[in-house]
C-alpha cells in the first residue's frame, strides 16, 4: 500500500495564514519578474516547490555581480536570500510579521547581497486585496503546523505531477509554482500555437500556445477545497464531457475545469496513481477532440513516440 498522503484543511480553516503565504510567494515572483531574462510562458516567472518550500531559479545579481537564489523556508519559517559566493540572508516570517515588513526587509537582503536596489512592481496579483506588497499591514497570521501542513501536501502533489510529465515526448513544463494563482502545475504543449492567440497578460502563464495544463492548490474563495485541476487551452466544446477518471473526478461549470479534490486523492490504496489516472484521462479527451499527433499523445501514457 502506498504511503499515507497527508491531511490538508479546506481553504477557510487557515485562510488568514494561506493568503499571508501566498503573499509571501508573490514577492519572491516579483522578483524573478525583475531579474530574470524572460521566456516563453512566462517560465521565468515561475517558482518551484522545493524540500524546503518555495524558490526561485537561479537568477542574475545586478550589473553581473554573480547569482542569487530567493526562497521561502517553510520547515525554518523564513525567507531566505542566497549570493553564488554563499553569502546568505535571513528574514524571519514569524511571529506574525505582517507582510509589508517581511516584504521590505526581503527587498534590503536582496539588495544587500546584489549590491543595487531590486524594484519590484508591488502591487498583488489575481488576488482579492489590492494593497501593495510593501505596504500590506493585513496579512501576516502564520500559523506554523498549518504552513507545514501545506508544504507536506504541496511536496506530494508537486511528485505526482512530476510524474505526469515525465515520459511525454513533446514541449512540456517543468512542474511550476504560479505565485498568482498559489497553484502547483504542468504544461504538455502540442507544439501549435493557440487559436486564436490570447490578448491578455495572462493569469498561470502566457496561453500564447495550445497546451493541457494539470495542477494542484490549497483551495481559495472560489473553491474552498484542496483539489487537483485539468483544463485545456483553448477550450473546445466537448472538452465538459470527458469520460474522466477516477470515478471522483468531475467537470466544474464555475471555474471551466476539471476537479479531483485532494480528500478523494488521499483516501485512494495508490494516491499517486489516482492522479496520474485523472491527469491522463482528461489529456486523452482533448487530444481526440483537438487531434494532436496521436503517436506524441500517446507518448504521455508512455507509449513510444518519434522525439520531438
Amino acid at each position: 500500500m502506498a504511503a499515507t498522503w497527508p491531511e490538508l484543511p479546506s481553504y477557510n480553516a487557515w485562510s488568514d495564514t494561506c493568503d499571508t503565504l501566498h503573499a509571501h510567494t508573490q514577492v519572491l515572483g516579483k522578483i524573478a519578474l525583475a531579474l530574470a531574462p524572460p521566456e516563453p510562458e512566462l517560465q521565468h516567472a515561475a517558482l518551484r516547490v522545493t524540500a524546503r518550500g518555495w524558490e526561485t531559479a537561479l537568477l542574475p545579481a545586478a550589473e553581473g555581480a554573480g547569482a542569487l537564489v530567493a526562497g521561502l523556508d517553510l520547515r525554518r519559517h523564513e525567507a531566505v536570500v542566497e549570493h553564488g559566493d554563499g553569502r546568505t540572508r535571513y528574514v524571519p516570517l514569524t511571529p506574525d510579521r505582517p507582510v509589508a515588513e517581511v516584504s521590505r526587509d526581503l527587498l534590503a537582503a536582496l539588495a544587500d547581497l546584489s549590491g543595487a536596489p531590486v524594484r519590484i512592481n508591488p502591487t498583488p496579483q489575481e488576488v482579492p486585496w489590492t494593497v501593495p506588497l510593501d505596504e500590506d499591514e493585513e496579512h501576516g497570521r502564520y500559523d506554523e503546523a498549518a504552513v507545514a501542513a501545506y508544504h507536506a501536501a504541496a511536496t506530494r502533489a508537486a511528485l505526482a505531477l512530476a510524474a505526469l510529465r515525465a515520459p511525454y515526448r513533446g514541449r512540456s513544463t517543468p512542474v511550476n509554482a504560479w505565485w498568482g494563482g498559489f497553484d502547483l502545475s504542468v504544461a504538455l504543449l502540442s507544439g501549435r500555437p493557440a487559436e486564436p492567440p490570447a490578448r491578455d497578460f495572462i493569469t498561470r502563464n502566457a496561453m500564447d500556445a495550445e497546451h493541457i495544463a494539470v495542477g494542484w492548490w490549497p483551495g481559495d474563495g472560489r473553491y474552498q477545497r484542496p483539489a487537483f485541476y485539468a483544463f485545456a487551452h483553448p477550450a473546445v466544446e466537448g472538452i465538459e464531457r470527458a469520460p474522466v477518471e477516477p470515478a471522483a473526478a468531475r467537470f466544474d461549470t464555475a471555474l471551466g475545469e476539471y476537479l479531483l479534490d485532494w480528500e478523494d486523492v488521499r483516501g485512494a490504496p495508490d494516491p499517486q496513481a489516482e492522479v496520474l489516472a485523472f491527469g491522463r484521462s482528461v489529456f486523452r479527451h482533448y487530444c481526440g477532440l483537438c487531434e494532436w499527433d496521436p503517436l506524441l499523445a500517446g507518448s504521455a501514457e508512455g507509449r513510444p513516440a518519434p522525439i520531438v
